[in-house]
């Protein structure tokens, strides 16, 4: 089967490609490279530099290769940067995918599994979050994939058959590659930074939450779980099944405890400068993964632990980047 990974270049896009190959699937990537990295892919992959802004860039791909099906990453990611620059959210995130999908329409690929997020939720009115909680973005970025979901949703019409999974917080690091991000923001990376000396200290946002030890709440999910669950997806597409899904663990960690286990792990004391809240920031997020587990057999296999072992390790060894 030929699989189209769109975004693969990027960091959870370029551990689902290699999984993708070791299970024995043809993999074509379409990628920018505006965030991606062309070294983190397996050799001999097939890469097209290019924009899903272009109708014409996404064209070559399909006419070069009978693509099977699709999976979707490529997409701007900044919460703080959605809420400056939306209009690059909404081009990028929703009408590059309008262009993925009437491409696929064209060449008749009915197959498609989106990337999505927590984000499309906003502010939980419950938890865990499942799949039926009402979605509420409160950034540009979350609103931006939630539009892209509805556009899917309605492509049914067309015969396209999808799966959307909406993930947590996604660290580590797997097949030699990791997170490579410019800027950084992902908490672990961020804390691992200053085991590593490249950095005097990290920022904790807000300390008075209503949590156990007064700071934020996440469901982290290892990035080698999240790419087994997209192939998953992609073979439950097989039976022309859609659905979404949320991928976690079911298991919050709060920001205390994150830098505690990074401590533990590095070996290394880490500085720590407490900060104001971030507007827009909840809490607690934490998923309900009973779904995913039900219909796609998925669950994750890493603890958090797990997760800042990897990571720490693949950042030890690429201290230059």
């Amino acid at each position: 089967m030929n699989i189209l990974v769109t975004g693969g270049a990027g960091y959870i896009g370029s551990h689902t490609v290699h999984e993708l190959v070791n299970q024995g699937f043809d993999v074509i990537v379409l990628d920018s490279l505006e965030n991606g990295h062309k070294e983190f892919l397996p050799e001999n992959i097939h890469l097209f530099k290019g924009n899903l802004a272009s109708l014409s860039d996404i064209e070559k791909v399909f006419i070069s290769h009978k693509i099977d099906a699709v999976i979707h990453f490529a997409a701007y990611a900044l919460v703080g940067e959605s809420m400056e620059n939306p209009v690059k959210y909404f081009h990028n995130n929703l009408a590059g995918g309008i262009n993925l999908i009437k491409t696929m329409l064209k060449f008749n690929v009915k197959n498609i599994v989106f990337s999505s997020t927590c984000a499309t939720y906003g502010i939980p009115e419950r938890l865990p979050l499942d799949e039926i909680h009402p979605t509420n973005p409160v950034n540009y970025y979350g609103l931006s994939k939630r539009m892209f979901e509805q556009v899917l949703e309605s492509s049914q019409i067309q015969g396209m058959n999808y799966v959307i999974l909406r993930y947590f917080n996604a660290a580590g690091a797997a097949f030699g590659i990791g997170e490579k991000h410019n800027p950084e923001t992902h908490l672990i990376p961020l804390v691992l930074e200053v085991a590593l000396g490249k950095k005097d200290h990290v920022k904790v946002f807000g300390t008075d939450y209503p949590t156990k030890d007064g700071t934020c709440i996440r469901d982290y999910i290892h990035v080698l779980d999240l790419a087994s669950a997209h192939i998953l997806a992609l073979k439950s597409l097989w039976v022309e099944k859609s659905g979404v899904y949320n991928l976690g663990t079911g298991k919050g960690t709060s920001v205390k405890e994150v830098i505690d286990i990074c401590k533990e792990v590095s070996g290394k004391d880490i500085k720590v400068v407490e900060e104001a809240r971030r507007p827009g920031d909840p809490p607690e997020l934490v998923a309900s993964p009973i779904k995913a587990k039900k219909e796609l057999g998925w669950e994750a296999k890493h603890n958090i632990k797990d997760i800042i072992k990897s990571a720490w390790e693949w950042h030890s060894k690429h201290k230059d980047i």
